[in-house]
């Protein structure tokens, strides 16, 4: 028994030598359907199993089609285990571009050419790389489903678009000044809270005064809301982040008796997505800052001019609520002294050699 890479074209195999229980001999060569290593030993495993128990060459069950399977993985899996926001986003994806391309298909059918073909297609539509990838998660995540569901044999290894590192835009000190002096008194304190917080929108307009000890200086982002559902935060990751004097003297001036929600209508009620555009807009024009910003800009205010005080890049995932440190380290070209300090690191001193890096002093080794 053996995995290998066929000379000839490359492609790897799973070849099985098994011997039955009356004697007999049994040689099973076959190409992985997943070409990688993993995928041959997966291959081999199954053959394995299925000639101890008898089932090789047994005519299996059909594999189901790709849009029947869709609306199953939808709701089994989808509404019982990811949130609502996430949940619809795989719902529009697959309505929309997946279920289009591979749903008369049947989930064993679909290969890494058809994967290829789909995203050159995508990619004539004019959709980003990073809007591809996306919908490459979706699939990637229903053919696991369909394998662990035992509707699929193997799942196949998805081949991502490169993306382009992403650009994002923050308020300089000026700007973010003039910003809160050109806000109506109403948004000012949501606005100060966002740049020194970081919080994401959804979770101010969630956040409540339970949440927030005036005598710790501290709050505490457990919720979000988003289209009326509220749930954790996004990556379910709760944090506590310390107020600092000025957030704390706006929150304090902010207090009202209308409900318990930090920010909210004159009814006490959640204010939606489309109520808190229109005042941020107009406080960007009385600011004078030549553009309009959405709230998720203030955020990465917030992280932009933490990392240009040379706060640690740990720090700032932490206050950020990043499931991974690649999120936050894009801030981290903005810290002045970075590139300095590890420059600085080839000529100082370590424990294990009193002399400085690269030999300062002089001598030729």
């Amino acid at each position: 028994m053996s995995v290998y890479k066929r000379a000839s074209n490359g492609k790897w195999m799973a070849d099985v030598t098994y011997k039955h229980l009356d004697g007999t001999v049994e040689e099973i060569r076959r190409v992985s359907r997943v070409q990688t290593k993993k995928g041959a030993e997966k291959l081999e495993h199954q053959l394995i199993q299925s000639l101890s128990d008898g089932t090789f060459g047994k005519k299996k069950r059909e594999s189901p089609l790709f849009e029947a399977f869709a609306k199953d993985f939808l709701a089994s899996y989808a509404k019982v285990n990811n949130k609502p926001s996430t949940v619809r986003g795989k719902e529009k994806n697959l309505r929309v571009h997946l279920i289009p391309f591979f749903g008369k298909m049947r989930l064993n059918e679909v290969g890494l050419k058809d994967v290829e073909r789909y995203k050159a297609r995508k990619k004539e539509e004019g959709l980003s790389p990073k809007s591809i990838n996306n919908h490459l998660t979706v699939l990637h995540k229903l053919l696991d489903v369909a394998v662990e569901w035992e509707a699929l044999d193997q799942s196949i290894r998805m081949r991502w678009m490169k993306v382009p590192e992403q650009q994002f835009d923050f308020l300089s000190s000026e700007e973010a000044e003039s910003l809160v002096k050109g806000a109506h008194e109403d948004w000012r304190t949501m606005i100060i809270v966002a740049m020194h917080t970081g919080l994401r929108q959804g979770e101010l307009l969630e956040l409540r005064w339970g949440d927030i000890s005036f005598d710790r200086k501290s709050l505490r982002v457990s919720r979000s809301i988003h289209r009326g559902h509220i749930g954790s935060p996004k990556n379910g990751r709760i944090r506590e982040i310390t107020l600092n004097p000025v957030v704390l003297d706006a929150l304090r001036k902010h207090r009202h008796l209308r409900s318990e929600l930090v920010f909210c209508n004159e009814k006490g009620e959640h204010l939606t997505d489309s109520q808190c555009k229109r005042p941020l807009y107009a406080a960007c024009r009385r600011a004078g800052l030549g553009r309009n910003i959405g709230w998720h800009v203030l955020r990465h205010t917030f992280a932009s001019h933490l990392a240009m005080r040379n706060a640690p890049v740990k720090t700032i995932q932490e206050l950020m609520g990043h499931a991974d440190i690649r999120q936050t380290m894009r801030y981290m070209h903005l810290s002045p002294s970075a590139k300095k300090d590890a420059v600085d690191l080839l000529v100082q001193p370590n424990q294990s050699n009193t002399d400085q890096f690269w030999g300062t002093s002089g001598a030729t080794r």
